[in-house]
Parts: C-alpha cells; sequence; structure tokens
C-alpha cells in the first residue's frame, strides 16, 4: 500500500488546492461568523459574501479537513433508498420537496462551478441504490415508485455497470460527481475576492447569543457578528439538545487507481455486506480513481477498523482485478431520527444563530442546500423549502419516537456499561501487556484511563472520559483515535480534540502510575 495511505489523509485533501491560512487573533467584528469551513460552512459563508455581507471563517483545523475532507464526493438526490422512507413518515409532499431540494443543490453547484470557472472535475453520471439478493428486491421497486413520484428521473432496472450482477437497483439518470475540495477551492478564493476573512486553526469554545453575538477562542481571540452559522457537523454549543437526535456512523474508504476500461460508469450503492459505495474519478494519465467506501460501523464501540479495511480491500479486488489500495480513509456522519437533516435557527439560541447537521452521508447536495437556506434566512428571506429541515419543526419528536428511543437508549447504555467493562490497574496488566500501536480502556486509581503504546513501545495515557457528556472512550486500531460512542467526538492519542461534539481535550495522565 502506498504510504500516504497510514496517514488517514485523504485522496480530495492530498490534491486540494486550498490555502493555507493564519489563526485568528485579537478582535473581530462581522455580519456573520461561521463557524466550520466543510461544505456548509464555505456554501453558506459565500452566499452570504455575494449578497455584500461582512463574513468570516472560524476554523479548528484545516480548511474543508473533517467530514468534507472524507467524503466520496457524489452529488445526487438518491439517497440510498430515502424517498419510500420519507414517504410513509412526512407524506408525498415532504418526499417531493426533499427530491427538489436536493436536486436544486446539484444543479446550484454546476452552476456555480461554471460561473466561477472552477475545475473540479465535474461529471454527470447516474446513481444507482442497488441489491444482490433477491430478497431486497422488493423494497427497491417501492423505493424507485416513490422517487419517481417525488419527481426524480427514477426506475428499476437489473442492469448496471458493475462488474458483477446484481438483483436490482433504483438508477436516477443526470446526477453528479466532483472533487469536493476542488468546487470549496474555487469557492474560498472568491470568497476571499469579496472581502471574506478565513481564519485555520481557531477553535471557538464559547458562543454568547444576543446583538451581537459574542464568540471566544481557544486563543482568546474573539468575534462579534450579528448572525452565527455552526457548520461544525455535530452541533456544539447545543442548548436545544440536538445531539439527541442525531446518531452517528463511521464508514472505511478505500481508492487507487484502475483502467477507464473498468470504470462502472455510475456512483453505485448498497446497505448489503456492510454497506458498499463505488465511484470513480478521473485520473490524469487517463486512468480512473477507483473509490470504495463501506464497514460501517459506530464510533467508539471498539470495531476492529484493520479487519474492516482488510474487507473492503478484499471486496475491491475481487471486483476489480488489478486494483490495489493507494489511499485509505474514514468518514463520519450524522444521521437525524426523523431522516430528515437539521438546518436553519438553532433552538434557544434566539434568530441569530443557525445550524446544519444531520445529512445522513448525503451531505454534498445537503450542504450546499443548507447553504442556501441560511443565506435566506440571515438575509431576513423566507426559507426557500417553507420550513421542511426546520431543526424546531414540530411533529418530529412523535414521528421519530422509535428511533429516537433506541438513540437514547444506546448513549445510555454506553454510559453504564462501558464503565462496569474498563479493566483493572496497573502496567503489569491489561496496560502493560499491549502491543505496539494499540489501546485499552483500564482504572487507574478509580477512574477509567485511555492507554496506547505507540511504536516506538512508548505509552501515552489520557483520561477515557469523554469531555462532551462523560461517556466513556474506546480505541479505533486503524486511525489511532479514541472515540466516543454517544455522540462521536474523536481525540488523538494525546488527547487532543479530532471532532466535536467535544471543545475540550482528554485530560492527560501519567502512565508511569497506572
Amino acid at each position: 500500500m502506498n504510504p500516504l495511505a497510514a496517514t488517514g489523509e485523504s485522496y480530495w485533501m492530498r490534491t486540494a488546492p486550498l490555502p493555507s491560512l493564519p489563526p485568528l487573533s485579537g478582535a473581530a467584528e462581522a455580519d456573520v461568523a461561521v463557524i466550520g469551513s466543510g461544505i456548509v460552512g464555505l456554501s453558506t459563508a459565500w452566499e452570504l459574501a455575494r449578497a455584500g455581507l461582512e463574513v468570516v471563517v472560524l476554523e479548528a483545523s484545516r480548511l474543508a479537513g473533517g467530514v468534507t475532507g472524507h467524503t466520496t464526493g457524489k452529488l445526487t438526490a438518491l439517497h440510498t433508498a430515502v424517498y419510500d422512507t420519507l414517504r410513509s413518515k412526512h407524506g408525498e409532499e415532504a418526499a417531493r420537496r426533499y427530491a427538489a431540494s436536493q436536486s436544486a443543490a446539484l444543479r446550484h453547484v454546476v452552476e456555480v462551478s461554471g460561473e466561477l470557472g472552477i475545475d473540479c472535475e465535474l461529471e454527470r453520471r447516474p446513481a444507482y441504490t442497488y441489491c444482490e439478493e433477491a430478497e431486497g428486491v422488493d423494497a427497491l421497486r417501492a423505493e424507485a415508485d416513490a422517487a419517481r413520484a417525488a419527481g426524480l428521473d427514477a426506475s428499476f432496472v437489473t442492469a448496471t455497470g458493475l462488474p458483477f450482477p446484481v438483483a436490482g437497483a433504483v438508477k436516477v439518470e443526470d446526477q453528479a460527481q466532483f472533487h469536493p475540495l476542488a468546487y470549496l477551492a474555487g469557492l474560498v478564493e472568491d470568497i476571499v475576492a469579496l472581502g471574506g476573512r478565513l481564519h485555520e486553526g481557531t477553535r471557538v469554545t464559547r458562543l454568547d447569543d444576543g446583538d451581537p453575538c459574542r464568540l471566544t477562542t481557544d486563543s482568546g481571540a474573539t468575534v462579534a457578528a450579528r448572525h452565527v452559522v455552526v457548520a461544525t457537523h455535530h452541533p456544539v454549543f447545543d442548548d436545544a439538545l440536538l445531539s439527541t437526535r442525531l446518531t452517528q456512523h463511521r464508514d472505511l474508504v478505500i481508492a487507487g487507481a484502475v483502467p477507464a476500461g473498468q470504470d462502472p460508469a455510475g456512483m453505485y450503492i448498497s446497505e448489503e455486506h456492510g454497506k458498499r459505495s463505488v465511484r470513480t474519478s478521473p485520473l490524469a494519465d487517463g486512468g480512473r480513481l477507483l473509490v470504495v467506501t463501506g464497514e460501517a460501523f459506530t464510533p467508539g464501540t471498539g470495531e476492529d477498523t484493520e479487519a474492516g479495511y482488510a474487507r473492503l480491500r478484499a471486496w475491491a479486488e475481487r471486483h476489480f482485478p488489478g486494483f490495489s489500495a493507494e489511499y485509505r480513509w474514514a468518514a463520519q456522519d450524522n444521521s437525524s431520527t426523523d431522516t430528515l437533516p437539521l438546518v436553519g435557527r438553532m433552538p434557544t439560541k434566539g434568530d441569530n444563530v443557525y445550524v446544519a447537521t444531520g445529512f445522513a452521508g448525503w451531505g454534498m447536495t445537503g450542504g450546499v442546500l443548507a447553504g442556501t437556506v441560511i443565506a435566506a434566512l440571515v438575509r431576513g428571506g423566507e426559507d426557500p423549502w417553507d420550513g421542511l429541515y426546520d431543526p424546531g419543526r414540530v411533529g418530529s419528536p412523535v414521528r421519530s419516537a422509535p428511533a429516537y428511543l433506541k438513540a437514547q437508549w444506546d448513549v445510555g447504555k454506553h454510559f453504564v456499561k462501558d464503565r462496569l467493562d474498563t479493566l483493572g490497574d496497573g502496567t503489569n496488566g491489561p496496560a502493560g501487556s499491549l502491543p505496539p500501536g494499540e489501546g485499552t480502556v483500564v482504572r487507574a486509581g478509580g477512574e477509567p484511563c485511555a492507554v496506547h503504546r505507540d511504536d516506538q513501545g512508548e505509552l501515552h495515557a489520557v483520561s477515557a472520559v469523554c469531555t462532551h457528556l462523560g461517556c466513556l472512550v474506546a480505541f479505533n486500531n486503524a486511525e489511532r483515535t479514541w472515540e466516543c460512542p454517544c455522540h462521536g467526538s474523536r481525540f488523538g492519542v494525546d488527547g487532543e480534540v479530532l471532532q466535536g461534539p467535544a471543545l475540550k481535550p482528554l485530560e492527560r495522565r501519567d502512565p508511569t502510575e497506572l
């Protein structure tokens, strides 16, 4: 495998023409402050900068280096098998508005990339949701019917461009795929040209809503802004407890070159066999980069992620002879318990704080859609989709009650059970016998402690208590990170925050005192 694969850096991050930007210092003012620089944050910032507002974007790490930098880059309104679910949960009109809004977001990317002259490898391709087993055919026929009723050019087919037979598939014509970070690099360039300011390495740790709202960063720098957009994937400053309406999942991704003749000429996804998603991207030599996603799991549940990567590689090598994984990374997504994303004003934060989350793995169209919705609200206009995605929508808790209760049960289970499962004290016990590259949670002085042994044999120890809401983290052996099973926060082996909603690092512990 290419040495790049070991870093977990995605192909998009490796090849993105994004600039490096300084952190914020001192005090700043703006019409709008955007927290987060993924596709939601940068799409929103661009819409508002184009409208003449003064915008500042604050990114805790690298531009687009979170979920957006680790996506598959599909631009499609076919979201696995969502339309039959939407029709039954929310009604046919909601399904139609969902299809129309996602399709409008796809068209918006095409129009904006053309207007700004962005070379983002945009290609029009059909999208498929397929099954290999006959048991899945009835559900896909129902999905094709629901998607067609919602206004998509959808059909049920049995022939695809995949190199293996399928029992059936939903096909939607004229969808798209692109290099997501090349597209965002074009937005960044235009935001700067319009007077917008962007800062990397600037983690916002406090939000005081008001008029103006005030933001404080981990360095002590501050921003006063009339409006604030929380575009952090999983919402931080979540007084409304939106996290209770979200579930987390993480998917492994591998990518490598294949001859142009092996291009399946479409975007594919199936929930079978641990989930499989396939697309290609153009390479300079005329070949294609095959991107395969799957092996979905809940972060922090102790899954053997190395074994997951091995299964994913074996699947790709079996179906695409000669394939060799040159890159590997992982993508994290969250889903709302009532299926619809949450986009609009953040409940309990007044009229000037906005949020976007819960895209269920379809954040490319969802993020662009969120940018247009939030920009319309900030400018005092109407939500173009009539509140379909409103985080405070009425009736959502009732419709999603079973999924909501299951999510809370899972959180409670981890909060209690994981504490009971922690191992005994001492470097002569579980921590002392750790092989290089592994990690475990033990008890040290009666408290749970997360211990990792690096490749040089040195132990690293931090508190195992997530700084978000107190669940215990577990070790991801492929990415070498600590992950929270309750709300998806991720930390480095020395405790630094890699992904929220946590804002504070895990407290360090002295490994010699275990």
